[in-house]
């Protein structure tokens, strides 16, 4: 059977790529076809002899890097991507990889981590943060309804959806009038160790955007002076490095050894921000570590409060604070082979065996 892998963007490191690289192991001959490519930073993990690219990445450097800008170009460029010779399409997609176009012999699986969220139901959020008015406000709300229109036409090109949690399901359902089976992406417990101790400091690994409400966190540790460690880079950097106090320390991007060492050594790890699943709680979980995570999203499905974690409901420094205080007061209690038990449930093992069951239904 000729299989080909599709995926958004190789242009950095994030969970989806996690999960498309799980499928580049379980699919070792298959190529990868996708709009973008960074091979210095998707290079070793998706080798440049087994990548297809777009005609987009031809385009100047410094215009890749700001690809967000070239979203109405992105539909075009994912349905010419020639799948003519393969048996079996996986997708996977946060934006446009579920639009590629199959002849009738070929199965189509997309793995959905999300229906892209700027042209739904985070339009106006989106709009808010670039900032616009006037004639380009107008021009970017047009084109984002076309691409909307495109995205609609595209969800039916698909011949079996799998979101990566209920929440994601419902927004499938919602979106594209489509149902999904869920299966959770694929984490790699076996490689933390459970640890009972700790070094006294509390834990954030994130890219630093605003959506990740990572400012929220800052203003807490500010007021009650504990250690906070921030592992991780983004747009927000130098704001919250600004408003940061002498408790908190920004280390940058590490590597998955590095943070392996922070969180198997951690007190605990936040999780401010709303995500569709969220791999760092798990990964935590997995240390045997309990979690502090904003109570929307995949969070919701992973942590179980008063035993894993706690939640806190609101997006305001009020209700983090509360739920740090929750927290803490239930320290004593928590159990952390019990937690590391839990974090099993979403291991890559689970994941390989659910999505060749789904794949096996498919082919009948």
């Amino acid at each position: 059977m000729q299989i080909a892998l599709v995926h958004d963007f190789l242009v950095r490191m994030g969970g989806a790529e996690r999960v498309l690289a799980e499928f580049a192991k379980m699919y070792p001959k298959a190529p990868i076809f996708t709009i973008l490519y960074d091979e210095k930073l998707a290079g070793s993990t998706f080798p440049r002899e087994r990548v297809i690219t777009s005609g987009l990445q031809k385009l100047p450097s410094f215009i890749k890097k700001r690809h967000k800008y070239l979203f109405p170009l992105m539909p075009a460029q994912v349905e010419q991507f020639d799948l003519s010779g393969y048996d079996l399409v996986i997708s996977s997609s946060n934006a446009y990889a579920h639009g590629v176009v199959t002849n009738l012999r070929t199965k189509h699986i997309c793995y959905c981590h999300s229906p892209m969220r700027y042209a739904w139901d985070w339009t106006h959020n989106y709009m808010g943060e670039q900032r616009l008015n006037g004639v380009a406000k107008m021009f970017a709300m047009k084109r984002l309804e076309q691409v909307r229109m495109w995205d609609m036409a595209a969800a039916d090109r698909v011949d079996k959806y799998i979101a990566n949690s209920r929440t994601v399901a419902g927004r499938i359902q919602k979106y594209y009038r489509q149902d999904s089976e869920v299966i959770y992406p694929p984490v790699d417990v076996r490689r933390f160790s459970p640890k009972k101790t700790n070094e006294n400091y509390f834990l954030i690994v994130s890219t630093l955007t605003p959506y990740k409400k990572i400012d929220l966190a800052i203003s807490m540790f500010n007021r009650l002076g504990r250690r906070l460690v921030i592992i991780g880079d983004g747009s927000a950097r130098g704001y919250l490095e600004r408003m940061a106090g002498p408790s908190i320390d920004f280390l940058g991007f590490k590597s998955d050894a590095v943070i392996k060492d922070y969180m198997e050594n951690c007190r605990g790890v936040l999780f401010p921000g709303e995500d569709d699943f969220g791999i760092v709680p798990v990964e935590a979980m997995a240390c045997g570590k309990p979690v502090l995570a904003y109570g929307r999203g995949g969070a919701t499905e992973t942590v179980i409060p008063g035993v894993t974690g706690e939640f806190f409901y609101e997006p305001t420094f009020e209700s983090i604070e509360d739920g740090l205080a929750r927290l803490l007061l239930n320290e004593p209690n928590y159990q952390y082979m019990k937690i590391r038990k839990h974090a099993l449930e979403f291991d890559r093992e689970v994941f390989v065996e659910k999505f060749k069951r789904e794949l096996g239904k498919l082919k009948k």
